[in-house]
């Protein structure tokens, strides 16, 4: 009986202050998800290369008119000259959402502009000039396709110590994926790297397994037929749909404070933000 308690708590503490993910387009989306989400929920407004800076400056001010917290991303390698992202800034200025931003390096292979990588940037000073006070950056416990694993701790313990350097208070949101133990495994890592920054724990929405399984071969997150059967998809069964009730039951089962850190969660919304939105309510409700 007190494991079930001690479990049930940890999901409390988990799904206490989740984020969301958005894109510019989203915005009609947003409204229909409005009702469904707490007031002051942290919603990130990712930087898409089909997406201007215009639809991305009205998209975080629709999530600030809806009483949301918008948390813009940048895209280092993606900005053409240190003036885009000046008056991408300043137009977040103008707009009360520039206090939180998420910092990415960004798909092209060749940077754009000035900036190699997202520590450029937070080293670069426009940052802070402009009134940015949080910054999250990138964590990816299953590495990167294109990324070995001691860049990526290399990156992520500088990035760590830039913001800290810098005054800015930060967070590190994790890339989705489905095993719950590789997490655990990376948080503990993480901790023992010295970095104490929240994380904030990157899960997938509810989404159909054809999608899910789109977006994990492309961010090369791995779908082992272990994995898979754990996390509760079906790789014969492509047109069912799965969410994420056994990643965060294993989550919150292995989860400890002492030796993770401060977790939360950050929602991908590959299923649409009203879905999610409500899916998160009826887990909350079904684990109180």
């Amino acid at each position: 009986m007190e494991r079930v308690l001690g479990v049930s708590g940890r999901v409390a503490e988990l799904l206490d202050g989740v984020s969301l993910e958005m894109t510019g387009k989203d915005v009609p989306r947003l409204q229909e998800a409005r009702a469904a989400m707490d007031g002051g929920t942290r919603i990130n407004v990712t930087y898409l290369a089909g997406e201007d800076p215009g639809m991305r400056l009205a998209a975080a001010r629709a999530v600030r008119e809806c009483g949301f917290v918008p948390v813009p991303h940048l895209s280092a390698r993606r900005l053409p000259s240190s003036a885009e992202l000046e008056r991408f800034l300043a137009g977040l200025a103008e707009e009360g959402a520039v206090e939180n931003v998420f910092v990415v390096g960004g798909d092209p292979a060749r940077p754009e502009g000035p900036y190699e990588d997202a520590l450029s940037v937070i080293r670069g000073g426009l940052l802070q000039r402009y009134g940015v006070r949080h910054v999250g950056i990138c964590g990816y416990p299953e590495g990167h396709p294109a990324i070995g694993d001691d860049t990526l701790w290399s990156a992520l313990t500088d990035k760590a110590a830039a913001l800290e350097a810098a005054g800015l208070a930060g967070d590190v949101i994790t890339q989705f994926g489905f095993d719950a133990d590789a997490v655990l495994t990376w948080l503990e890592d993480l901790r023992g790297r010295g970095v104490h920054l929240p994380v904030r724990v990157g899960v997938p929405g509810p989404a159909g397994v054809r999608r899910l399984l789109g977006y994990a071969t492309r961010f090369g997150v791995g779908t082992g037929a272990t994995v898979a059967r754990k996390y509760g998809l079906s790789l014969t069964n492509l047109m069912g749909t799965a969410g994420p009730d056994r990643f965060l039951d294993d989550l919150a089962g292995g989860y400890e404070p002492a030796r993770h850190g401060a977790v939360k969660l950050h929602f991908y919304t590959f299923g649409g933000l009203r879905p999610t939105a409500e899916w998160i309510t009826r887990y909350r409700q079904g684990r109180g």
